[in-house]
């Protein structure tokens, strides 16, 4: 059922956002390094590999630069028309592609590069792992601005603040989902997703879900 809901889904997607993605891939095309998307390899289902697709929004060679995989907020690796895609999330959007073909859900763990899949314990590692990676998802909806959390720091500084913060609690959220999930779950996380994209300030999640995970870092 879940896999199902997935391709009609982002087939709807596809041909509901065409009029939008279309002027998109042009500005992109003319503007920047000219080039539409940008394909990074993450760890999906069974730990195995796949490319992750999104709107070039940054430098090519971003992730060999100061800073490495971990953006902040006002990154200066970030093109100008990219930072309008990425306060909207728009730049997300080439992921349902992903989704069509199987590599991803709608909803889902957050899909990560190998050095932070690597900072989760072993134990959280095989849990997710069962799972794809999902466009949205309760990690990415919490993190939806996690930026935020990287401003003023080295590079240096901003690693470990990923590795000794950020990573564990986003385990914590990835293994609840992993025991949750449903499809009833998965509506709600959409719900939630749209919701906080049209108002960024809103927690729906904390509403619908009494028993997520919380953490200082969001409750000072």
């Amino acid at each position: 059922m879940k896999r199902f809901l997935d391709i009609i889904l982002s087939l709807i997607a596809i041909l509901i956002l065409s009029p939008l993605l279309l002027p998109i891939m042009i500005i992109l095309k003319f503007t920047g390094e000219g080039y539409i998307f940008y394909k990074q390899q993450r760890i999906g289902k069974n730990e195995d590999f796949f490319g992750l697709l999104k709107f070039a929004t940054m430098f090519k060679e971003s992730p060999d630069m100061e800073g490495g995989n971990i953006t902040r907020k006002d990154d200066p690796r970030i093109l100008p028309f990219g930072k309008f895609l990425r306060k909207y999330k728009i730049n997300e959007l080439p992921q349902i592609i992903n989704v069509l073909i199987g590599d991803m859900s709608i909803i889902g763990r957050r899909p990560t590069v190998k050095e932070h899949f690597d900072f989760y314990d072993e134990e959280v590692k095989i849990i997710i792992s069962k799972l794809k990676p999902g466009l949205s998802g309760v990690s990415s909806i919490v993190f939806r601005n996690e930026d935020q959390f990287f401003t003023g720091f080295s590079p240096e500084e901003n690693k470990r603040i990923y590795r000794d913060q950020i990573a564990p609690f986003k385990g914590e959220l990835e293994v609840w989902y992993c025991q949750k999930q449903s499809i009833f779950v998965d509506i709600l996380l959409i719900i939630i997703t749209i919701t906080s994209i049209i108002k960024p300030s809103s927690n729906l999640q904390n509403i619908f879900f009494k028993d997520l995970p919380k953490h200082q870092l969001f409750n000072p």
